[in-house]
């Protein structure tokens, strides 16, 4: 057996059950059922790692050293499992405040990899090599010559590279900023990311082949609701297009995280009523607020230029909105037992307003979910369109009446 550990498949079981699974879902495209089956997402995993319940929100501590059995259990659990935080910075066996990087749930993956639609001898440019476990599936399905994958930490990058040697499997590793791509590498038939981008980088379309695919996790700075768009590059390389095809929830470029000032440079002294320009009161309450379909839309209608925030406590829910490029900001407390509830406002623009517009246009328009909007990248610009291209989706269309 191997350090990173890959158990016999008769005293081990659950990594071929988990596979089946995936095939009788529907998932796992059949080209890709023998790849699964034989590159065990185990090989990839550090000795220590932190699996994350999607249901608490919360990531736990496992050790292969103190308890194999779990820790081959999540390896073949339908969970993604952090296996960095801090950027490599953090310490100890505890999680860490930021996770930075991550093996992504089989199901994620193989749904991308459905999505990605790749043939045989075609060239795939992987953008984020994190375990590499993602660039071993795609070499041993393409070959390895075939699939570059690029990644920015070193140590990432150099536990990945000893992960797929150990599977003998031996794709183009390059360690860099992936938003730029792999021009020496050019043309690829698909770009793949692995990682959240807010923006598609151009670089990306212009390595990309004529009729190539850009299948990327993108979304607002307003919340974490993500959604995996796939982009047909055009002829000339003058634009890209497609639609969201599901909702995801991917780390970020690290140059695309969310970001905001100090909470005291919007609120100086903490005195929200001191603080505001406005007092109202809003009928939304939190499930209309944190509906991750209409947090999606939300971060549409607010032009990308809102971070978000809520923090629930029993009944009640303390929800925040910050401008990014002022110091405009919005507060309220929602209670599930009250109708209504007050909404301070400061700053130049009126956050809650345009929130509230919003969430009216996203119910009169039948509270479309991810899957109903798409994305257009130029050179120059990046249009999210509802239905159709030619119904972009504007700050105008939210501005309130």
């Amino acid at each position: 057996m191997s350090p990173t550990g890959r158990r016999d498949a008769v005293r081990r079981p659950g990594w071929a059950q988990l596979v089946r699974s995936l095939v009788d879902s529907g998932v796992l495209a059949a080209p890709w059922t023998a790849v699964f089956e034989d590159v065990d997402r185990a090989r990839f995993l550090p000795p220590v790692m932190w699996p994350y319940d999607m249901t608490t929100r919360a990531s736990t501590t496992v050790s292969r050293a103190d308890d194999p059995d779990a820790w081959f259990g999540f390896a073949d659990a339908d969970v993604p499992i952090t296996t960095q935080w801090d950027d490599g910075r953090h310490q100890g066996p505890a999680p860490g405040r930021v996770p930075t990087s991550s093996a992504s749930a089989p199901t994620v993956v193989a749904a991308m990899l459905r999505a990605l639609d790749v043939h045989d001898e075609m060239r795939v440019l992987e953008i984020g090599t994190g375990t590499g476990w993602n660039a071993g599936l795609l070499a041993r399905r393409l070959g390895d010559e075939h699939v570059t994958s690029v990644e920015i930490d070193a140590a990432v990058a150099a536990a990945a590279e000893a992960a797929l040697h150990d599977a003998g499997i031996a794709p183009t590793l390059v360690v860099g900023d992936g938003l730029l791509g792999c021009p020496q590498r050019a043309p690829f038939d698909r770009v793949v990311s692995t990682m959240a981008v807010r923006s598609v980088p151009y670089a990306w379309v212009r390595q990309a082949a004529p009729h190539g695919v850009v299948l990327t996790p993108w979304g607002t700075r307003y919340s974490n609701a993500d959604a995996l768009v796939r982009l047909v590059v055009a002829d000339d390389h003058s634009r890209a297009e497609g639609r969201f095809i599901r909702p995801v929830e991917f780390m970020k470029a690290r140059s695309h995280r969310r970001s905001r000032g100090l909470h005291t440079e919007y609120v100086p002294g903490g005195d929200v009523v001191a603080a505001a320009d406005s007092i109202t009161t809003t009928d939304l309450t939190a499930a209309d607020l944190t509906d991750p379909d209409f947090a999606f839309a939300a971060g549409l209608a607010t032009g990308r230029d809102c971070v978000s925030t809520w923090n629930r406590r029993g009944a009640r829910v303390s929800f925040w909105l910050y401008g990014i490029t002022d110091r405009s900001w919005a507060a309220t407390v929602l209670d599930d037992h009250r109708p209504t509830s007050t909404v301070y406002q400061g700053g130049r623009r009126l956050l809650w307003s345009d929130l509230r517009a919003a969430h009216r246009w996203w119910t009169d328009s039948g509270e479309p979910d991810a899957t109903r909007f798409g994305l257009t990248v130029t050179p120059d610009t990046e249009t999210a369109w509802l239905d159709t291209p030619h119904r972009p989706v504007t700050e105008g269309e939210f501005a309130p009446a």
